[in-house]
């Protein structure tokens, strides 16, 4: 069932074809399976899936539409069956987030989607096109990839900094395709040292589901850093004391290591936007912000990407031998070739830069 229906407006259409045919690939002919996440679940809309399900039927694609629940509840084996015998699936549900490092299957496409509204479908974080944010990615990974330095330093007294490791340019990326696309390769954070600042909340990275997903942080306090590894925590002593408690959890959970950090990435694509309190579920705000510039996120406690548990830093600084590739929460593309490149072979990005 299809109802209630989507908005048809013209910037709807525009991002439920590129999500559809820029992204997917999908062509008149073949079928697709759309999974969305129960709407009642707080982290997804039925107008955006459905939205994508007309724009594929009109463009001759055989699609089918079925409701999940959350990850954390077992799937309905005739749905598991459905998506063993489709080879093209989009999610619109967080269970597919959870599979987006597995192995990838020949093939098979698969679409997770981080649109959890119609209007995000229909705003520049949906439309924006998504060869654009391909090249910008490849762009970005080729200036991390061949740095000798890279500096990360936030508001709150971050500084951390190391060599580039090896896989920069993308040995640990996920296997799945992501809709928008909206962060660079996960970088290794095995030769990064200093500190981190840790505020507001940690938060799942959304590989597995564990209970309480989050914890608040009264007070910022500080991670410690020596070759990806965490050495210990400083700061307020009973926010320190809940930190130690949670990632004592998580790893205990899952039998991880816990002082792992695995790696890091920022987001770039300024088109992204959040409308809700962070309070009313912080999970869901980090799992929508990362692909913000304004955020970059390091990928916790387990030797493995991306670990359990997220940090979160606002208004980053990445600097590049030097030279800033994202200030004060924004990138900074005009000041590296590569990235510069993008700009030119893709007119449409520079309004989202400012650089219109």
């Amino acid at each position: 069932m299809m109802a209630p229906a989507a908005p048809s407006d013209s910037g709807t259409k525009a991002g439920a074809h590129n999500l559809l045919v820029n992204c997917g690939g999908f062509k008149p002919g073949e079928q697709l399976l759309i999974l969305h996440e129960d709407p009642a679940l707080g982290w997804y809309d039925l107008a955006a899936p459905v939205a994508v399900a007309e724009a594929a039927s009109e463009l001759g694609i055989a699609v089918r539409l079925v409701q999940v629940g959350p990850p954390s509840e077992p799937l309905d084996p005739a749905v598991l069956a459905q998506i063993a015998e489709s080879d093209n699936i989009v999610y619109f549900a967080r269970i597919g987030d959870e599979d987006r490092f597995g192995e990838a299957v020949p093939g098979k496409i698969s679409v997770m989607s981080y649109i959890r509204t119609v209007a995000m479908l229909a705003s520049p974080y949906g439309r924006l096109e998504h060869q654009a944010m391909l090249s910008l990615k490849q762009a970005v990974n080729s200036v991390l990839a061949q740095a000798s330095r890279i500096d990360i330093e936030c508001p709150l007294g971050t500084r951390i900094g190391g060599a580039a490791p090896v896989d920069a340019a993308g040995a640990a990326d996920v296997s799945m395709r992501r809709f928008p696309m909206g962060v660079p390769a996960p970088v290794s954070a095995e030769r990064f040292s200093g500190r981190v600042a840790l505020s507001g909340y940690l938060t799942p990275t959304g590989n597995r589901s564990y209970a309480p997903a989050w914890l608040a942080l009264d007070k910022t306090i500080y991670a410690e850093i020596e070759n990806g590894r965490i050495t210990g925590f400083s700061g307020e002593e009973e926010t320190v004391s809940a930190v130690r408690n949670h990632y004592q959890n998580v790893s205990g959970l899952f039998g991880i290591d816990p002082d792992a950090v695995h790696s890091w990435h920022a987001g770039i694509h300024p088109g992204v936007t959040y409308d809700r309190a962070v309070a009313e579920d912080p999970d869901r705000w980090s799992n929508t912000m990362f692909t913000s510039p304004g955020f970059l996120h390091f990928h916790t406690c387990g030797a493995y990407a991306p670990g359990e548990i997220c940090w979160m830093l606002a208004n980053p600084a990445v600097r590049v031998d030097g030279v800033a590739l994202w200030s004060q929460g924004r990138l900074h593309p005009e000041l590296h070739a590569e990235t510069r490149s993008c700009l030119e072979a893709f007119p449409a990005l520079k309004p989202l830069f400012g650089r219109a």
